[in-house]
Parts: C-alpha cells; sequence; structure tokens
C-alpha cells in the first residue's frame, strides 16, 4: 500500500509546478540547446548536453523530491538522494571529464534514442493532458523524475562513445520503481517509463561491449 492517496499525489504536482515556474520553460530552453548541440556537434557538445541533464537530476531530486514529495512519502528523501547522485555522476563524466561524446549518427540505437527523447519532451505531456490531466497537476517535462528518466535513456542511446555501466544504474532502478505509478496511481504516459530501461540497457551495454575493443 502506497501512504498516500491519487489525489494527495496530483497535489504535489499542482503545488511544485506553481512554485516552480516558469522553471518548466528554462527546461525546454535548455533541451532545445542540447538538441541542437546533438544535431551539430562542437568540441564542447557532450559537455552541455551532459551538464544539460546532470542539471534536470539534480533540480528534479532537490527541487521536487526533497522539498514537495517528502511532504506526502518520506521514501521521497531516499529518491532525492538517488536523483542527486546520478546528477553528480554525470557532472563527473561530462562537464569535468568529457567523457560522453556525440556525433552525428544514422543507427537503430540512435533511432531509439530519437524515440525516448521526443516522448518524454512533448508526448508524455500531451499523453498527459489527453488522459484527463490538467495542468499544474501533473508532471511536467525536465523537473520531474520519470519524464527525465526517459530523455535520460534517450539521450544516452544518442551518445557516439561508450557509456559507463553505471551511468545507468540509477535511471534503471527509477525506470522500475516510477513505472509502478503507471499502474498504482494512474499515470497512462509512465508506461513507457516502464520498459524504457529494458530497452536502452542492453542496446547501451551492446555498444559498450562493441567500442571498448576498437578503443584497445
Amino acid at each position: 500500500m502506497l501512504p498516500f492517496t491519487h489525489d494527495q499525489f496530483l497535489g504535489v504536482f499542482a503545488r511544485y509546478n506553481l512554485a516552480a515556474w516558469p522553471t518548466q520553460v528554462l527546461a525546454y530552453l535548455l533541451t532545445a540547446a542540447m538538441i541542437a548541440a546533438r544535431v551539430r556537434p562542437a568540441p564542447m557538445s557532450g559537455r552541455l548536453i551532459g551538464g544539460g541533464l546532470a542539471a534536470m537530476w539534480l533540480w528534479t531530486g532537490i527541487g521536487y523530491h526533497w522539498m514537495f514529495f517528502t511532504g506526502i512519502n518520506k521514501a521521497a528523501w531516499l529518491f532525492g538522494a538517488l536523483f542527486v547522485a546520478q546528477g553528480l555522476l554525470l557532472l563527473s563524466m561530462t562537464v569535468n571529464q568529457g567523457r560522453i561524446r556525440f556525433a552525428p549518427a544514422n543507427t537503430p540505437s540512435s533511432w531509439v534514442g530519437w524515440v525516448f527523447v521526443t516522448y518524454a519532451a512533448v508526448i508524455y505531456p500531451l499523453l498527459g493532458l489527453a488522459t484527463g490531466g490538467a495542468y499544474p497537476g501533473m508532471p511536467m517535462f525536465g523537473i520531474t523524475p520519470c519524464p527525465v528518466t526517459i530523455f535520460t535513456f534517450g539521450v544516452l542511446l544518442l551518445a557516439s562513445s561508450a557509456v559507463r555501466w553505471w551511468l545507468l544504474v540509477i535511471p534503471f532502478i527509477w525506470s522500475l520503481v516510477g513505472g509502478s505509478a503507471a499502474v498504482l496511481l494512474r499515470v497512462p504516459q509512465d508506461w513507457v517509463l516502464l520498459f524504457s530501461g529494458i530497452v536502452a540497457l542492453p542496446i547501451i551495454l551492446r555498444r559498450r561491449r562493441r567500442k571498448a575493443p576498437a578503443a584497445a
């Protein structure tokens, strides 16, 4: 049994979205810059894209989980810690070390990546509205856990370099934990989250095994 009701869950989103405004708009502007950096790569593209992902995870962990979701679910302290940890890992891998790179590619994994990116940023909120949701009482892209996780899998699938396996652990865990909302809390747009990790994880790890011998 969940320690909160469906109405309480949506109430958290309503209060959070109103308090966070206009961060929702800034998240889309950041995403546009990240997509432009992926489509037209430059030497700093990896740092920009990785830094953007890190900002989303850090904001969601602190702003959503710790400042709002803990009001109805004490487990959100742990969830927030995981999101902050993922943000710091992304910062370390991309901004400090520059180990994730992006280059133009026309591969099956990149197609899947673009599907996840498009779903998280565009289809996810539209599906929420189409299935009875209403702003502000609904999860929004870029600042709430589930679309951020789907978006992250999409971006990592678009990387041209190998992705370290430990960058996938927390997103995969959240794809299972957060994806339960699709059933338990009647959030139909989270159905994709349930299998996003199952789809992305083997693709990214298989690509890493192929790139490792080439790098050697």
